[in-house]
Protein backbone atom coordinates (compact mmCIF):
# COMPACT_ATOMS: atom_id res chain seq x y z
CA UNK A 1 0.00 0.00 0.00
CA UNK A 2 1.22 3.35 -0.80
CA UNK A 3 1.12 6.07 1.57
CA UNK A 4 -1.30 8.63 1.77
CA UNK A 5 -0.23 11.65 -0.04
CA UNK A 6 -0.31 15.10 2.24
CA UNK A 7 -3.20 17.55 0.77
CA UNK A 8 -2.03 20.54 -0.88
CA UNK A 9 -4.35 23.99 -0.30
CA UNK A 10 -4.91 26.18 -3.30
CA UNK A 11 -6.01 30.07 -1.62
CA UNK A 12 -8.46 31.20 -4.34
CA UNK A 13 -9.41 34.96 -5.16
CA UNK A 14 -10.98 37.04 -6.92
CA UNK A 15 -10.99 40.78 -8.40
CA UNK A 16 -14.00 42.97 -7.18
CA UNK A 17 -15.00 46.01 -9.22
CA UNK A 18 -16.09 49.38 -7.45
CA UNK A 19 -17.25 52.41 -9.62
CA UNK A 20 -18.10 55.42 -8.57
CA UNK A 21 -19.52 58.37 -10.59
CA UNK A 22 -18.24 61.78 -10.64
CA UNK A 23 -19.86 65.15 -11.60
CA UNK A 24 -17.71 67.05 -13.85
CA UNK A 25 -18.33 70.45 -15.14
CA UNK A 26 -17.99 70.93 -18.76
CA UNK A 27 -19.06 73.80 -19.52
CA UNK A 28 -21.96 76.46 -18.85
CA UNK A 29 -24.49 78.48 -21.08
CA UNK A 30 -25.84 81.82 -20.47
CA UNK A 31 -29.67 82.50 -21.85
CA UNK A 32 -30.09 85.99 -22.22
CA UNK A 33 -33.96 86.82 -23.74
CA UNK A 34 -34.10 89.82 -26.25
CA UNK A 35 -37.17 91.67 -26.83
CA UNK A 36 -37.68 92.85 -30.78
CA UNK A 37 -40.37 94.93 -32.25
CA UNK A 38 -41.74 93.94 -35.56
CA UNK A 39 -43.97 95.60 -37.81
CA UNK A 40 -46.51 93.66 -39.34
CA UNK A 41 -49.84 93.91 -41.14
CA UNK A 42 -52.94 92.92 -40.38
CA UNK A 43 -55.95 91.90 -42.59
CA UNK A 44 -59.60 91.84 -41.41
CA UNK A 45 -63.15 92.42 -42.67
CA UNK A 46 -64.74 95.07 -40.84
CA UNK A 47 -68.88 95.25 -41.75
CA UNK A 48 -70.80 98.18 -41.37
CA UNK A 49 -74.31 98.64 -41.47
CA UNK A 50 -76.04 101.68 -43.50
CA UNK A 51 -79.73 102.68 -43.74
CA UNK A 52 -81.66 103.99 -47.08
CA UNK A 53 -85.22 105.71 -45.67
CA UNK A 54 -88.00 105.99 -48.06
CA UNK A 55 -91.07 107.59 -47.29
CA UNK A 56 -94.06 106.10 -48.73
CA UNK A 57 -97.29 108.45 -49.15
CA UNK A 58 -100.46 106.39 -47.96
CA UNK A 59 -103.29 108.98 -47.66
CA UNK A 60 -105.87 106.43 -46.38
CA UNK A 61 -108.16 106.84 -43.29
CA UNK A 62 -107.52 104.18 -40.42
CA UNK A 63 -109.44 102.59 -37.96
CA UNK A 64 -106.49 102.46 -35.52
CA UNK A 65 -102.90 102.15 -36.11
CA UNK A 66 -101.09 99.66 -37.55
CA UNK A 67 -98.20 97.84 -36.01
CA UNK A 68 -94.12 98.12 -36.71
CA UNK A 69 -93.76 95.18 -39.38
CA UNK A 70 -91.08 93.54 -41.50
CA UNK A 71 -91.77 92.64 -45.47
CA UNK A 72 -89.13 91.44 -47.67
CA UNK A 73 -86.13 92.63 -45.81
CA UNK A 74 -87.62 96.32 -45.06
CA UNK A 75 -88.67 97.65 -41.94
CA UNK A 76 -92.31 99.62 -42.04
CA UNK A 77 -92.80 101.99 -39.05
CA UNK A 78 -96.47 103.51 -39.86
CA UNK A 79 -96.64 106.86 -39.07
CA UNK A 80 -100.25 108.33 -38.65
CA UNK A 81 -101.75 111.65 -37.41
CA UNK A 82 -104.97 112.61 -36.13
CA UNK A 83 -106.97 115.00 -39.04
CA UNK A 84 -109.72 117.10 -37.67
CA UNK A 85 -113.05 116.34 -39.87
CA UNK A 86 -116.48 116.72 -38.08
CA UNK A 87 -115.45 113.41 -37.24
CA UNK A 88 -112.17 112.88 -35.94
CA UNK A 89 -110.90 109.45 -37.41
CA UNK A 90 -107.36 108.12 -37.65
CA UNK A 91 -105.48 108.68 -41.64
CA UNK A 92 -102.95 106.73 -42.21
CA UNK A 93 -100.27 109.23 -43.53
CA UNK A 94 -97.27 107.66 -44.63
CA UNK A 95 -94.95 104.81 -44.16
CA UNK A 96 -91.08 104.86 -43.70
CA UNK A 97 -89.83 102.06 -45.22
CA UNK A 98 -86.38 101.21 -44.01
CA UNK A 99 -83.83 99.01 -45.79
CA UNK A 100 -80.49 97.88 -44.71
CA UNK A 101 -77.54 97.15 -46.55
CA UNK A 102 -74.70 95.70 -45.48
CA UNK A 103 -70.99 96.23 -46.90
CA UNK A 104 -68.01 94.02 -46.32
CA UNK A 105 -64.66 96.43 -46.41
CA UNK A 106 -61.19 94.95 -45.82
CA UNK A 107 -59.06 96.95 -43.85
CA UNK A 108 -55.14 96.48 -43.32
CA UNK A 109 -53.37 98.54 -41.05
CA UNK A 110 -49.48 98.04 -39.37
CA UNK A 111 -49.22 97.07 -36.09
CA UNK A 112 -46.28 96.44 -34.27
CA UNK A 113 -45.80 93.90 -32.03
CA UNK A 114 -43.04 92.18 -29.09
CA UNK A 115 -41.26 89.90 -30.24
CA UNK A 116 -38.60 87.53 -27.73
CA UNK A 117 -35.60 85.92 -28.86
CA UNK A 118 -33.58 83.72 -26.73
CA UNK A 119 -29.41 83.80 -27.47
CA UNK A 120 -27.67 80.93 -25.86
CA UNK A 121 -24.18 81.39 -25.36
CA UNK A 122 -22.05 78.41 -24.82
CA UNK A 123 -19.22 78.96 -22.01
CA UNK A 124 -16.44 77.18 -21.78
CA UNK A 125 -15.28 75.96 -18.01
CA UNK A 126 -12.41 78.23 -18.06
CA UNK A 127 -15.13 81.32 -18.37
CA UNK A 128 -17.00 80.43 -15.23
CA UNK A 129 -15.14 83.18 -13.03
CA UNK A 130 -15.06 85.92 -15.76
CA UNK A 131 -17.11 88.44 -15.00
CA UNK A 132 -20.12 89.14 -17.25
CA UNK A 133 -21.33 92.34 -18.91
CA UNK A 134 -23.54 93.26 -15.38
CA UNK A 135 -20.19 92.60 -13.34
CA UNK A 136 -20.82 90.21 -11.29
CA UNK A 137 -19.12 86.91 -11.86
CA UNK A 138 -21.17 83.69 -13.33
CA UNK A 139 -23.32 81.54 -10.94
CA UNK A 140 -23.20 77.99 -11.11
Amino acid sequence: MSAKQPETMLPLSEEQLRVEKKLLETGRVRVSVRTETVEETVRETLRSRSARVQRVPIGQEIDQAPATREEGGVLIIPVVEEVLVVVKKLYLKEEVHVRFDEIDEIVEQPVERRVQRAVIERLAPNELDRPDESGSAGSP
